[in-house]
């Protein structure tokens, strides 16, 4: 596959991860939104936070996607998988990820960009670490890719006003 066609594939699933954030932020969750793909680009979970309608601390989109996918899936099929998130995953999220064998990660904006929006909010104590920083402890060759400069905006703009 010519890279330009798995780029627009890959910001294609971005975008619907902006929305999936949109409907997070209406539903009085906190903006982020993940999906996971099967090697086939069948869209098979789509996920937003659920962290405070749910009063859970582990609710962040991807950690609940890659739970769900794991009750539903073996770890062989999730290994084909791509995990798509409008923010890099946290330190948490990435260690679910992983645990979970999803072999790739692809994302919008990066944490550091997020540690930008979210500044000190107690509500999301923003690591300024890279999933790569901890995956490269580990013994399973995940793919990162991402950030994606031409979504990063929209990314962000879903974030817009929420964080004071």
């Amino acid at each position: 596959m010519e890279v330009s066609k798995i780029k627009k594939d890959h910001l294609y699933y971005l975008k619907r991860c902006i929305e999936i954030s949109k409907q997070a932020k209406k539903n009085g969750n906190t903006p982020f939104g993940a999906l996971l793909v099967d090697d086939a680009g069948n869209i098979l979970f789509e996920q937003e936070n659920i962290e405070i309608t749910e009063h859970i601390c582990t609710g962040h989109a991807e950690t609940t996607l890659a739970a769900r996918a794991s009750k539903k899936y073996s770890k062989d099929f999730l290994w084909g998988c791509t995990l798509y998130t409008t923010a890099e995953p946290c330190a948490m999220c990435t260690g679910t990820i992983y645990w979970g064998n999803i072999g790739t990660i692809v994302f919008g904006m990066t944490e550091r960009r997020l540690l930008e929006l979210t500044g000190n909010n107690p509500q999301n104590p923003t690591f300024d670490l890279p999933a790569e920083a901890i995956l490269v402890h580990g013994q399973k060759d995940i793919k990162v890719i991402g950030p994606f400069s031409e979504i990063e905006e929209a990314i962000a703009n879903v974030h817009e006003g929420y964080w004071k």
